[in-house]
């Protein structure tokens, strides 16, 4: 999706460092990154094992703060909150696609789908139909009583998808979402990334896979915890 220049930023990420300790070592995980993501773009972020991006993903997904630096997510900087606030912010503003899907292997679809809308005190009969409606946008309305082990893989992802989109999210964030899934299933998937960010949705993948990332319309690459490019489409 073309992206004006005026179009507001949905994340920046302003000289972020996040360091871990391990021992009596200091391990620098992600190095002073400057970045900027505006409302529609699609995104990778690559990198090789220890580059980096997991770490990157988690702040971006408020799973982690950084240890210097500020994130801002929609206008909010959150790079302070606590435990608690940052658990608001992922349920109402962040939509997670992740490679083992994680989804409740006793619930259904709908129910997997519904999850978040409960934590978000949505009334039942708002959640039925929002529930409805994010199936249907993955084509999965036919499936929506089958449980995870009732459903192939390519199907467990579009669950996931469905999920991340109950509730309106400001990001998509995707971590390695093709990773478990053979090329014609990955290809469906990205499909549906694709039709989601053409229909507006702000989509991030997290990616070492270069035919994946070569989807995406904007390609950050990372190595030792720094971004070393960063080219659009």
């Amino acid at each position: 999706m073309a992206t004006s220049a005026a179009a507001a930023p949905v994340i920046v990420l302003k000289d972020l460092h996040k360091i871990y300790e391990v021992g009596a070592e200091t391990v620098p995980a992600v190095q002073g990154v400057d970045l900027a993501v505006h409302k529609g773009e699609y995104v990778a972020i690559m990198g090789s094992s220890g580059s980096g991006k997991s770490t990157l993903m988690n702040v971006i997904g408020c799973l982690d703060t950084p240890t210097r630096g500020t994130y801002h997510l929609g206008g909010t900087e959150v790079s302070s909150f606590s435990d608690d606030e940052l658990a608001e912010i992922r349920n109402q503003r962040i939509g997670f696609v992740f490679q083992t899907f994680n989804l409740l292997p006793r619930s259904t679809a709908a129910q997997n789908v519904e999850l978040p809308l409960i934590y978000a005190g949505v009334p039942a009969r708002e959640r039925r139909q929002r529930v409805r409606e994010a199936l249907a946008a993955v084509s999965l309305t036919d499936r929506a009583h089958h449980k995870p082990n009732e459903l192939s893989g390519g199907q467990r992802q579009r669950v996931a998808i469905a999920r991340a989109l109950v509730n309106n999210p400001t990001l998509i964030l995707a971590d390695e979402p093709t990773g478990n899934l053979d090329s014609v299933t990955s290809n469906e998937i990205m499909r549906i990334l694709g039709d989601l960010n053409a229909q507006g949705h702000t989509v991030i993948i997290v990616t070492h896979e270069a035919d994946i990332a070569g989807q995406c319309r904007r390609i950050i690459r990372l190595s030792d915890g720094r971004i070393v490019s960063d080219t659009t489409a």
